[in-house]
């Protein structure tokens, strides 16, 4: 079956316009306002929950109101890919005229992937950026992951679901190397942990207390997970702007999630415990609460980053050069 053309889709999307318009002209005087900030396209597996993907993207509409453009993957099959257009439409509180975001939904079979780009292309919107947010695990290790990489003017990605993760660093720095714009929700995930550690620092008196060669221990729940490896390297990173040295042990058998500093008489360490983050400073201990972050909020985060990343781009590639030096 041949690709689905984008002009046949611009045209649905014209047509939902002029009926959305005539619909909402009959009921209301003010009518629908139509919002458009960048091309976000989601690429996902079939079986991915397309409540909750729905939920987080009509949440993240109000503050970047997008085009949105949904790949999803149904697998083995014969070379086909289909389409539909509707609107996400929200009311801000105290008014009556409605906002609206147009939303696309492509299915292809893997055999259809090739096809992909020349479909999604011609829909993104002229002038605005361009984010594409892969959530499918298994497409970074498929050919066709760079053509569609290329679709966005940025990639964002979650290692945490990918089986392994010093194979997943390497991809994701291998991409990088070749000018990707990458963001990981793995990466993301951490923001509060490097918050507590750099208010740690802030201290004058811990800074001081730094003496000689420092030895970082970093464990996530007894495996190898690409966010304690980034956690490792970007504290690794941070020690050495400061001019001193470190030794590092990611733990994978450990029982609890932690990251933990040695520093002649200095001593830090942040431990997750049934959703507080712990922070022990020399003996002295604080808690701060550490919800579970959402795809929303992940995503709310990453979108609200305007251009390069430069310390999740060091960090990305440190993690990725010693990955495997951990135990198994």
């Amino acid at each position: 079956m041949p690709a689905t053309p984008p002009e046949k889709i611009l045209k649905e999307l014209a047509d939902l316009w002029v009926a959305t318009s005539k619909q909402e002209g009959a009921e209301a005087a003010q009518g629908v306002l139509r919002a458009c900030s960048m091309t976000l396209i989601v690429i996902a597996e079939d079986r991915d929950d397309p409540s909750a993907m729905g939920e987080t993207i009509a949440a993240l509409m109000p503050e970047h109101p997008a085009r949105t453009i949904v790949v999803r993957l149904t697998g083995d099959g014969d070379r086909s890919i289909g389409q539909r257009v509707f609107a996400q439409c929200w009311t801000p509180f105290g008014q009556r005229r409605q906002i609206c975001c147009e939303q696309i939904e492509i299915t292809c079979s893997d055999a259809s992937l090739a096809d992909v780009p020349s479909v999604v292309l011609p829909l993104e919107v002229p002038d605005l950026p361009v984010i594409l947010w892969c959530r499918s695990p298994r497409l970074l290790d498929m050919a066709e992951f760079r053509p569609l990489a290329r679709m966005g003017w940025r990639v964002l990605v979650d290692s945490g679901a990918m089986p392994d993760a010093r194979t997943a660093l390497r991809h994701l720095a291998d991409e990088g190397s070749r000018g990707t714009l990458l963001g990981d929700l793995a990466w993301t995930r951490l923001t509060r942990w490097r918050q507590i550690l750099a208010q740690i620092f802030e201290d004058p008196r811990n800074t001081s207390s730094l003496a000689g060669p420092a030895r970082i221990t970093v464990s996530d729940a007894g495996v190898v997970t690409t966010r304690a490896l980034y956690m490792a390297a970007w504290m690794a990173g941070a020690l050495d702007s400061a001019g001193v040295g470190a030794t590092v042990e990611v733990r994978t058998r450990a029982a609890q999630t932690f990251a933990e500093i040695a520093c002649g008489a200095f001593r830090a360490r942040l431990e997750r415990e049934d959703g507080h983050l712990s922070a022990t400073v020399n003996g002295l201990s604080q808690c701060t609460l550490l919800p579970k972050p959402d795809d929303y909020l992940l995503l709310r985060e990453e979108l609200g980053i305007s251009g390069r990343d430069p310390v999740f781009e060091k960090t990305l590639a440190s993690a990725a050069r010693f990955a495997y030096a951990t135990d198994e």
